[in-house]
């Protein structure tokens, strides 16, 4: 085992044990690397690995921001990784578009009507009527209205997931405006879908919510005249009975 590979061991176990907790900050690295018998480069190596992790964040200097603080983001891990792995084209957007319908019409069928997100997605409604909206920045606001339905479930590892899916879901659907007819009549359809969804949210019908989040991805995803998957989304995110 490497020494680096020591400290991050470390730092586990004693995040399992309760000893370090989230919002606290981990010992001085002098104080690591003496207890753990390794060098201060690999205290700093194995830091740098958490950081890329989201697990902590260091500041520097010795004010109260100074340190290396446990912290939880495990959406930046993810979102670095996807988009590493749709930038080498080895990620099938068959798979992003499978995966997204599954997790997003489960969100909605669970989603809280009080959740503070579905707040958040209405404002981004209404940022997507605005008259003029640039291609890239309509379907960036896309992403984050799906992402925002998604967190009004309360589940952290969908809203992790569905958050570390946003920039591959903007680029696939940009990749795929040259293969649409006619994008005006695109967005005024997105729309019009994102509107009916969020209501049916807001009104309590889990099951049609669903629906129709399935049939809203999909439908994007033929329009732009790729093939239906040999089970369609919408199927597997139907409701066994």
């Amino acid at each position: 085992m490497r020494a680096h590979e020591v400290v991050l061991g470390w730092v586990e176990h004693e995040i399992a044990e309760g000893r370090i907790l989230i919002g606290q900050r981990l010992p001085a690295e002098r104080t690591i690397a003496d207890q753990l018998r390794v060098s201060r480069t690999s205290v700093r190596e194995a830091i740098r690995v958490l950081e890329a992790m989201g697990m902590v964040r260091s500041g520097v200097g010795s004010g109260p921001e100074a340190g290396t603080l446990l912290i939880a983001d495990p959406s930046a891990p993810f979102t670095a990784a996807m988009r590493l792995h749709f930038a080498t084209s080895h990620l099938p957007v068959d798979d992003i578009v499978q995966t997204r319908t599954l997790l997003e019409s489960w969100a909605v069928e669970h989603a809280d009507s009080s959740s503070p997100f579905l707040k958040s997605a209405a404002l981004l409604l209404d940022a997507m009527d605005e008259p003029g909206l640039e291609t890239e920045c309509f379907l960036q606001l896309d992403a984050e209205f799906h992402v925002a339905l998604s967190q009004a479930a309360g589940n952290v590892l969908i809203s992790t997931m569905m958050g570390a899916l946003r920039d591959s879901i903007e680029h696939y659907t940009l990749d795929m405006i040259g293969n649409l007819p006619d994008w005006s009549a695109m967005a005024m359809r997105l729309r019009a879908e994102h509107r009916q969804i969020y209501d049916v949210v807001l009104s309590g019908d889990p099951v049609e919510a669903s629906a129709l989040v399935a049939a809203h991805i999909e439908g994007y995803y033929r329009e732009a005249g790729f093939p239906s998957y040999q089970k369609s989304a919408a199927e597997l995110a139907r409701p066994r009975p």
